[in-house]
């Protein structure tokens, strides 16, 4: 497999993605870690989408046997994001059901990508997606759906409108796109991921904090009563 980033020649590697601006609040703003899971039937295109998105080049041979770890961050609606992504090899099956577990316990965000020119990865889409509801359970899942190869129009097999009918079925956003021509999708796809997970992360940090405040409650009511009782 080639190393988009210098050539070599390596099975798992990681890199740093370059910075964009600064935070406007400063340094001291903590960080919102993002842990991307890409996940899809092997052959389509998944390393490619990563790797697009990363150096916004296209990369026409990958092995797919191999997993790739990149680290990556962005600054979204001024807070800082760091991603760290997982591009998975192979597809779901019983000999990696361990494997993919361990992944999907890992990752905080899921882009979930089919060619549409292959129906089966189409329909491989929503068994991705029972596994992440019984692993994470549904309310825990952060997902995107990813649609590539829209270069090949002539040999398209699953049509926009059908892509969008699942997404509404499993309740994620939709995007449709092509690694090769490397259109702004891509991006706005992973990014749209990020921020889920940064809402979803939000909104936890509430119900801890109020749960947390609840507790307090409880303890200081338990004490009056036995000084009044």
């Amino acid at each position: 497999m080639e190393d988009p980033f210098d050539g070599t020649v390596q099975s798992t590697f990681t890199r740093k993605g370059s910075k964009s601006k600064m935070n406007r609040r400063g340094s001291d703003c903590k960080a919102t870690e993002a842990k991307l899971v890409v996940s899809g039937k092997m052959g389509v295109g998944k390393s490619a989408l990563v790797v697009r998105y990363l150096t916004k080049r296209f990369i026409w041979e990958y092995d797919p046997t191999l997993e790739s770890t990149y680290r990556h961050q962005i600054t979204i609606e001024d807070d800082v994001i760091n991603m760290e992504i997982l591009d998975t090899a192979g597809q779901l099956g019983e000999d990696s059901t361990n494997q993919w577990e361990g992944h999907v316990r890992w990752g905080d965000g899921f882009l979930l990508v089919y060619s549409v020119d292959d129906r089966e990865s189409f329909e491989n889409i929503a068994q991705l997606k029972n596994f992440l509801d019984d692993i994470k359970k549904p309310r825990n899942v952060s997902m995107v759906m990813m649609a590539n190869k829209t270069d090949l129009e002539r040999e398209r097999i699953v049509s926009t409108e059908e892509g969008e009918k699942l997404a509404q079925d499993l309740a994620c956003a939709y995007y449709e796109g092509s690694a090769l021509l490397g259109d702004g999708v891509i991006s706005e796809a992973i990014e749209e991921l990020c921020r889920e997970v940064r809402r979803r992360k939000m909104m936890e940090g509430k119900q801890r904090r109020r749960s947390s405040s609840q507790q307090v409650k409880q303890v200081f009511n338990r004490v009056l009563t036995k000084i009044y009782s």
